[in-house]
C-alpha cells in the first residue's frame, strides 16, 4: 500500500500554529493570461508527497510527466519533495513554516487533514478558489466529508480516494460451500474459523503494522455507537465497553479464534497481503483498492475479489439502534495550499490538472489508488467491476473526528496494540490489562482534546 501519514508527529505539528501567524501573508504572484490559463513561465512549484514505496519507479515517471504536462500548460516546472516516514514529513514543514518558504502544495493523508486544519497553516478554500479547481461538484461527494470541519470551512481538496474493503479468495470459499463474505463480524469469524485448515488461515491480519489496527478498533466502535471523541462536548470514550469488545475481538481472532497465523503478531501489511496473495489466507479485511496491483501480479491473479466489511459489530446480529454502519474510514489524500505560497494561482492550477478524469483515470491505473473526480470514477467502475464493491464502501465511509485532538487520539489506539504484542505472543491480553491499557489511551486522547481549539 502507499506509504500513509501517521502518528507520532501531529501533537508536534499542531504546536506549529502559533509559528504559522507569523509567516508571510497568502499571495500569489502567477498572472494569468489573457486566454483565462495561469502564467506560470519561468516559475517553479514545489509540491511535498510521500514516497510511494511500493511503486518507486512509477512514481518517478509520474513526477517527470506531470511536469512536462504542467510545463505546456503553464509554462511553469514542478519540483517533487518526498517523505519517508511521519518524522521526516514533520522537518520537512517546520523548516519551510519556520522559514516561510518550501513547498507550495502539501499531499496529506485525509486523516492527518484535522491536525494541519487546526495549524491555520493552509488557505481556506473560498468559492473562487472551488471554481480554479473545477467546483465542489467535480469531486465524488463522499471524498469531501473530511476536508474541512464543514463546507464553509475546508482545507483539503481530495486527491485520491482509499475506502477500505477486505479482500477474499473465491476458490477456498467456493471450496468450502461459502456463497459471499458475511455481513456480520461474527459472521466472518464462523467462515473465517471453517476456512482455517492445514496451512490455510481464514484471515490475514497485520498486528505489527503502524496504521491498521485502529482502523478496526474505530469501525467496530462505530458500529456500537461510539465515536471515540466528540470534539463539541470535548469528552473522549475511548475506557468504554464497545471499545474494549472491539480490541477483545480483534485480539481474539489471533488467540482465543486462532484463525489467524501466529505469525502475523509480527506483520506489517504488506506481509498480510503477501501472504493473501500466496493462497495461504481466506480473508484480508481492512484493504485497498491499491492492492490490486500487486495482487494481480501474484499467483491470486483471477482468483480473488473484494467485498464491504463488515457493519453489523462484534456480539450482534443487526446494527444497534444508536450503531453507524460504518464501512470504512474516509480515506485517502487531501492537497493543502501553503498560505505563505507566492504561486497559489499556480497552485490550484495543477491541482485542478491532477483532478482531472483523464489524469485520474491514468493514476488509478498504474497505482491502484481511486479517483476522486467523480466522473473518472465513474469511468474507472465501468472498465473494472472487481472495484464495485470498494466504490460502494466509499459511499459508506464515514469521517474520523475532525479535530486537532484526533492525530493523538489515533496514536493512543493503535499504541493499545504495540503494547498488547508481548501478552499476544505469551497467548492472550487478560482483561485487567487491557483495561489498563485503555485507561492510558483515554487520558491521552482527553488531554489532547482539552489542549485543541
Amino acid at each position: 500500500m502507499r506509504s500513509r501519514l501517521a502518528l507520532g508527529a501531529v501533537a508536534g505539528l499542531a504546536a506549529l500554529g502559533l509559528a504559522l501567524t507569523g509567516c508571510s501573508g497568502a499571495g500569489s504572484s502567477s498572472s494569468t493570461s489573457s486566454g483565462g490559463a495561469v502564467d506560470g513561465k519561468g516559475k517553479t512549484l514545489d509540491v511535498m508527497i510521500a514516497a510511494n514505496a511500493l511503486y518507486p519507479t512509477q512514481q518517478q515517471k509520474w513526477f517527470q510527466d506531470v511536469s512536462a504536462q504542467f510545463q505546456k500548460k503553464t509554462g511553469a516546472t514542478v519540483k517533487f519533495e518526498t517523505f519517508a516516514s511521519a518524522n521526516d514529513e514533520l522537518t520537512k514543514i517546520q523548516t519551510s513554516v519556520l522559514s516561510g518558504q518550501g513547498p507550495d502544495i502539501y499531499d496529506l493523508g485525509t486523516t492527518f487533514t484535522p491536525t494541519a486544519y487546526s495549524t491555520g497553516a493552509f488557505v481556506k478554500l473560498t468559492d473562487d478558489d472551488w471554481k480554479k479547481l473545477g467546483g465542489r461538484d467535480r469531486f465524488v461527494p463522499a471524498t469531501l466529508g473530511i476536508s474541512g470541519p464543514d463546507q464553509k470551512d475546508e482545507v483539503g481538496i481530495p486527491f485520491l480516494s482509499r475506502p477500505f474493503v477486505m479482500a477474499y479468495n473465491k476458490d477456498l470459499l467456493a471450496a468450502a460451500g461459502i456463497d459471499k463474505p458475511a455481513t456480520t463480524w461474527d459472521g466472518l469469524l464462523a467462515q473465517a474459523k471453517k476456512l482455517t485448515t492445514g496451512g490455510v488461515h481464514g484471515m490475514a491480519i497485520a498486528y505489527a503494522d503502524g496504521y491498521d489496527p485502529w482502523k478496526f478498533i474505530w469501525t467496530m466502535a462505530m458500529q456500537q455507537g461510539n465515536t471515540i471523541l466528540d470534539a463539541k462536548s470535548k469528552k473522549a470514550t475511548i475506557d468504554d465497553a464497545a471499545v474494549k469488545k472491539a480490541y477483545q475481538t480483534y485480539f481474539g481472532w489471533l488467540t482465543s479464534d486462532k484463525v489467524v497465523d501466529p505469525a502475523a503478531i509480527g506483520w506489517k501489511n504488506a506481509q498480510a497481503v503477501a501472504a493473501f496473495a500466496q493462497g495461504k489466507a481466506a480473508f484480508l479485511p481492512m484493504v485497498s483498492s491499491s492492492s490490486q496491483v500487486s495482487l494481480d501480479a501474484s499467483p491470486m491473479a483471477g482468483k480473488y475479489a473484494y467485498a464491504v466489511m463488515p457493519t453489523v459489530p462484534p456480539g450482534a446480529t443487526k446494527l444497534p439502534s444508536d450503531g453507524k454502519a460504518a464501512a470504512t474510514i474516509i480515506s485517502g489524500d487531501n492537497m493543502v495550499v501553503a498560505k505563505y505560497s507566492k504561486n497559489q494561482d499556480l497552485a490550484f492550477a495543477l491541482i485542478n490538472m491532477l483532478t482531472s478524469e483523464d489524469n485520474q483515470v491514468a493514476y488509478t491505473k498504474t497505482f491502484g489508488d481511486l479517483p476522486t473526480n467523480a466522473a473518472a470514477a465513474k469511468k474507472i467502475e465501468e472498465g473494472n467491476q472487481l472495484l464495485t464493491p470498494i466504490l460502494d464502501a466509499g459511499t459508506k465511509a464515514y469521517g474520523t473526528p475532525f479535530t486537532g485532538a484526533w492525530g493523538d487520539t489515533q496514536l493512543a489506539l493503535v499504541n493499545v496494540v504495540v503494547q498488547s504484542i508481548p501478552g499476544l505472543s505469551s497467548g492472550g491480553v487478560s482483561a485487567s490489562d487491557l483495561e489498563a491499557k485503555l485507561k492510558t489511551a483515554q487520558d491521552a486522547a482527553q488531554a489532547a482534546l482539552n489542549k485543541s481549539k
